[in-house]
């Protein structure tokens, strides 16, 4: 008697359409070859029925269709052994037990009065893992959820959990009509190829918001404090637009918050319904609520039981007061006070519980604020870890606390904010406190990530302000692990070159003393402005020298820095452009000019006094930085004043994300030198063109380089004719004016600025808006002494001509016998504007991008109030260079 037994795996069942979030069914894997796709099996058949047959003993088992298998090791995963007897049963399991291992793609058992012959066909052996259609999601996040790799065995299990894996990506990053379709290339030696056929669909948004049950306040106003927002074209950059399951229950929480603060203690959330909408491409979200009462606080008071924590006093010191709208938030800002202030005395481990006695009759809420007694805490040490280059000694310097010190809370805060400031580190890092080996011990652990502190720079730009750009530079904030800052730089532009190598020690043998220096070389070409914005050369300045650094702390927020400083200057003018018989012409390039050119020598001592109590150095949120600086030259070399600077700024957080800082600064220089006069003999100013402070772009948004305060014009005459009588009038045509910034002795600029925090999406892409104001102005300069040219006569006898000054504007004296006089023109007149302390003020916006090519930043500011003569630009930016 024969019989046979044969399964096939139901196709349909084992790749069955996986609902997810009412996504379509993953579609049934199919086969390729050179032909279309295949349907990877034969439609799904039922188990064959087994032909009738009497118990009897197995007297032979014979495996056939093995590739890589031996005969042993497929009977070695059924219970089939030859002299056991057999059942129609007993096969049935066989062939249940052969298909569980997931190693045959097809499997019959046949009997022949108990000769019984096992034939397999086993699965293929994956080739490679192919994505096709990945566009949002690059395969780098793709690969490592997928289970299955080259020289595996196939298997629709691991396919189906790889489709899964795949889809649950895409749901996160909110694209839920994403579909996988795997298919299957046949390849020779029973080797398949393996395609995850990739449709990413639309990201899905968050067409509505519906509140249902709120009478207190208006939808807009609760779907403000929601993190989800609906999808309008206005939040291009938000990414809170997308549906996030997670968000969606933490915007419950938020909506919680929100009404606790407003008093609302018994709000609460019914239900939150997030539905696909039919098109697969939207969700629509509704919350049902329940507002419930509104309450005020009742008896609010401290109980103490520590010693040196007064409740009493700790109770004149609350934030609320009996009678005001119960305020959750407050209450939890309270405690972290109360805990804060056990820290300041030493109790790490305070327990601060607020006691609630709520009186649902009068809708009142008294809290008793409850101070358990804790020992005082001692620190048993600090462990660091995370730092792989940078050496414990540079953290553990910037500790406030050390090993036995009691333990201060202020003061950890103030660790945390010094080690942020190094910015060897990500930002995210906290100082954590455990419990040490004793209830009066504890550890402050602090977990760093260390981010790359060396730079290089290598790059080309466009700025507005120096026109074409092409910079190199090697910076290591950080170098060999000590904290120490090596730097060394190389810039060209169109109007400025420059070489700089400098270094700075911070804890110069490890004493808190800083001590650094620079050497470098700059070149300067100045330039004015043309009434057409084009530019021309006048002086060039050429300056070599070095600085030497120093500073060393005075208090724990005040310290001392002092410098000495070497320069070699050598200004120049255009010999063929500004000089008459070997001589500055002041007819040509101004008095001004003329008195700046020399070469001279500045010695120069300084010092600077910094108050800073910031919480970052590097991208402040709060604190405040004071700083006061002079400099004295005239310790040797030929230029003697005292410069002096003073600036401070403060940044204060306002809640959500935004930060409002307000900054000002101004200075002044001092003349120690005799009175000075220039070729001509007459008196100038006594500080020099290139010591005075100049003010525009960039420090002042809304007005050109340079273009605020003291400055000289000079109007071209040109002739105009009238009814046949010519004038000679000024014109701001092109080339017919030019602009010469002089600078002042005395400054001053004012900034206030918003921060404007954005959503996760464009935080990553290195966006950070800001809407500001400046108010400034530089004036303090002596007159200058403008001149007024009637221009030139052309005086010809002959052959020869020779040009003489007019005696008045378009008229020429009585030329000599034989000889002809003819007025060539080149008359102007100056004037000498904005000497004035009078505020200049600009508004306006900007960004700062952090590009794929290099930092950004643009500006536009418009100039509320300008003087006569100042330069208003509206829009200013820098590509490829620092900012």
């Amino acid at each position: 008697m024969k019989s046979s037994l044969r399964q096939r795996p139901v196709v349909a069942a084992l790749l069955a359409t996986t609902m997810i979030a009412g996504l379509p069914a993953v579609p049934a894997m199919a086969q390729q070859a050179s032909a279309p796709a295949a349907p990877l099996a034969a439609p799904a058949s039922t188990l064959a029925p087994v032909v009738a047959a009497p118990q009897g003993t197995i007297r032979a088992i014979t495996v056939t269709g093995t590739q890589r298998l031996e005969p042993d090791t497929v009977l070695s995963y059924t219970k089939l052994r030859i002299g056991q007897p057999y059942s129609q049963e007993s096969l049935d399991q066989g062939l249940r037990d052969l298909y569980e291992t997931e190693l045959f793609a097809d499997v019959q058992i046949r009997n022949d009065n108990g000769n019984l012959t096992v034939e397999v066909k086993e699965n293929p052996v994956i080739n490679r893992i192919v994505l096709e259609g990945n566009k949002r999601l690059k395969e780098d996040k793709i690969r490592p959820e997928i289970k299955l790799a080259p020289r595996q065995i196939y298997t629709r299990s691991k396919v189906r959990a790889d489709v899964a894996r795949i889809v649950e990506l895409y749901r996160r990053q909110g694209r839920f009509a994403a579909t996988i379709e795997p298919k299957m290339v046949q390849l020779d030696q029973n080797r398949v190829d393996i395609v995850f056929e990739i449709s990413e669909g639309p990201k899905s948004k968050v067409r509505q918001i519906n509140i249902i049950g709120n009478d207190k306040f208006k939808d807009g106003e609760l779907r403000s404090q929601m993190v989800t927002k609906q999808s309008r074209w206005f939040r291009l950059f938000s990414s809170g637009t997308s549906y996030d399951p997670d968000r969606l229950a933490y915007d419950q929480q938020k909506l919680r918050q929100f009404y606790l603060t407003e008093g609302y203690a018994d709000f609460r959330v019914i239900s939150a319904v997030a539905e696909l909408t039919p098109d697969k491409q939207d969700f629509i979200i509704t919350y049902v609520v329940e507002e419930g009462d509104r309450y005020k606080f009742g008896d609010v008071k401290v109980e103490s039981d520590i010693r040196d924590l007064s409740g009493d006093l700790l109770t004149k010191r609350l934030p609320m007061k009996k009678g005001d709208w119960y305020n959750a938030k407050q209450v939890e800002d309270t405690v972290d006070t109360l805990s804060e202030t056990a820290g300041l005395f030493g109790y790490a481990f305070a327990d601060v519980s607020p006691d609630f006695n709520r009186e649902k009759e009068s809708l009142t809420m008294g809290i008793n604020f409850r101070i358990a007694n804790a020992p005082r805490v001692y620190v048993e040490r600090v462990d660091i870890n995370g730092n792989t280059l940078t050496q414990d000694k540079v953290v553990r310097r910037e500790f406030r606390l050390a090993e036995g010190d009691a333990f201060n809370s202020f003061l950890v805060k103030r660790s945390k904010d010094r080690i942020n400031s190094l910015g060897f580190f990500q930002e995210k890092l906290d100082v954590e406190q455990k419990p040490g080996s004793a209830p009066d011990r504890i550890i402050l652990e602090t977990n760093v990530q260390e981010k790359s502190t060396g730079e290089l720079s290598l790059s080309a730009g466009f700025s507005s302000l120096e026109r074409f750009i092409v910079s190199a530079s090697i910076t290591q904030r950080n170098f060999r692990g000590k904290g120490q800052e090596l730097r060394t730089s190389v810039n060209y532009s169109a109007y400025s070159k420059s070489v700089e190598v400098g270094f700075t020690e911070p804890y110069f043998m490890d004493k808190n003393i800083a001590l650094g220096g620079d050497i470098y070389r700059r070149d300067l070409n100045s330039f004015r402005y043309l009434s057409n914005n084009d530019r021309d050369t006048t002086y060039e300045q050429t300056t070599t020298g070095f600085q030497i650094r120093a500073g060393v702390p005075i208090t724990e927020y005040m310290s001392l820095a002092l410098r000495y400083s070497l320069n070699f200057d050598d200004v120049t003018l255009d010999k063929a452009t500004y000089y008459t018989d070997g001589q500055c012409d002041p007819l040509l390039a101004g008095r001004y000019l003329c008195d700046a050119i020399g070469k001279r020598t500045t010695s120069s001592i300084g010092y600077s006094l910094i108050y800073d109590t910031r919480d970052n150095r590097i991208r402040a949120t709060r604190g405040q930085n004071i700083t006061l600086s002079q400099d004295f030259a005239g310790l040797g070399g030929d230029v003697k004043y005292v410069r002096t600077r003073l600036s401070a700024s403060k940044y204060v957080p306002l809640g959500g994300g935004f930060i409002f800082s307000l900054s000002g600064e101004g200075g002044y220089i001092h003349s120690l030198e005799g009175t000075r006069r220039d070729a001509t003999g007459q008196e100038v100013d006594k500080i020099r063109l290139t010591d005075r402070f100049f003010l525009g772009e960039p420090q002042f948004r809304g007005f050109d380089i340079r273009g605020v305060g003291p400055r000289v014009k000079r109007y071209y005459l040109q002739a105009q004719t009238v009814d046949g009588t010519t004038t000679y009038v000024r014109s701001d045509g092109n080339n017919n004016v030019s602009d010469d910034a002089l600078g002042g002795k005395i400054y001053y600029l004012a900034r206030a600025e918003v921060e404007i925090p954005l959503g996760s999406g464009a935080r990553e892409m290195g966006l950070r808006p800001s809407v500001f104001m400046d108010v400034g102005a530089v004036a303090g300069l002596k007159n200058p002494g403008t001149i007024d040219f009637a221009g030139y006569c052309t005086v010809t006898t002959g052959t020869t001509s020779t040009s003489v000054r007019a005696p008045s504007v378009g008229n020429c004296s009585t030329p000599p016998a034989g000889s002809t006089a003819v007025y060539s023109g080149g008359a102007f007149e100056e004037e000498y504007l904005g000497d004035t302390l009078k505020p200049r003020l600009s508004v306006g916006f900007g960004v700062n991008w952090n590009s794929p090519f290099g930092p950004f930043r643009i500006d536009i500011a418009k100039a509320l109030l300008k003087e006569p003569g100042d330069d208003n630009k509206l829009i200013t930016f820098n590509v490829g260079t620092q900012f």
